[in-house]
């Protein structure tokens, strides 16, 4: 397939009709939030109903692009105060509704709140607020709990598989934006490509920002597909993975010896 190991800018769902049916063994993805986050070219303030259709086209998509037994999991946090919705219960229903099978809720815990201004009642039950200080992510598979692999391809330790299947992580965030107002920590996707998935497998991240699920990908041997719609963010993702590629006598080698190539939505037709 020649979108792996690739950088591709364009629209989410029209790269994703590129992916062929069941090549994809782990997606990995945290999708804008609807909360009017600046991102550089994406509209984060749709109504939520459109917002929860667009993405279950979305859902459908990595459904599809799933081998049997491949997993997915999906970031997102609580919304705000004042306008609360259970975006991750959506979520969850979507997926169910489509025939995913549910399999876990990680509690990321980021402990982000140093000075608490949004109090509502202070020191009263009249209207007092909660700070979420935690993020989801909502584990699925498509058909099956069991993902096939050759036993020899599972590279997570001992006392990594005794941390990371305890649901309760505790990861600070990224400090090192790179241009992106929410990039995912390294170690968060680091427990989540080590614990689902084997090495050599393919690992998508369909709203990618700047590239952190396909570097871990890169450096843990799986090979990835990142897709972006913004080309500022897709650039920042190539420039990070091209400085990694040039360096990775310090790390695992990589099946296949992937080429990191930068290519717009609109060179798929010369990919397919």
């Amino acid at each position: 397939m020649e979108l792996i190991n690739k950088i591709i800018c364009g629209d989410v769902l029209e790269v994703m009709k590129q992916i062929p049916d069941g090549s994809v063994h782990l997606a990995v993805t945290s999708p804008p939030y609807n909360v009017g986050i600046e991102y550089d070219n994406h509209n984060d303030m749709m109504s939520y109903d459109d917002y929860l259709a667009w993405l279950m086209k979305v859902w459908i998509e990595t459904k599809r692009v799933l081998v049997h037994g491949g997993r997915f999991c999906l970031n997102i946090a609580p919304t705000s105060i004042k306008n609360f919705r259970p975006v991750h219960y959506d979520f969850a229903a979507q997926m169910q509704e489509i025939g995913m099978i549910m399999r876990a809720e990680i509690l990321w815990y980021k402990q982000t709140i140093r000075r608490r201004t949004a109090w509502g009642s202070w020191k009263s039950p009249s209207n007092p607020h909660i700070l979420p200080s935690w993020e989801y992510v909502l584990v699925f598979s498509k058909g099956s709990w069991q993902l096939k692999g050759n036993p020899e391809d599972a590279d997570i330790t001992a006392a990594e598989f005794e941390k990371f299947s305890d649901g309760f992580w505790y990861i600070p965030p990224e400090t090192q934006r790179n241009g992106h107002p929410a990039p995912f920590p390294e170690e968060l996707i680091h427990r989540l490509i080590k614990f689902y998935s084997y090495r050599g497998n393919v690992v998508l991240d369909m709203f990618g920002g700047t590239g952190t699920v396909a570097i871990v990908s890169y450096k843990t041997g799986r090979r990835f597909i990142h897709i972006d719609i913004s080309e500022e963010y897709c650039r920042t993702a190539y420039q990070r993975l091209y400085k990694i590629e040039s360096q990775m006598e310090l790390f695992p080698s990589v099946v296949g010896e992937p080429t990191v190539e930068y290519k717009k939505s609109s060179d798929l037709s010369r990919l397919s």
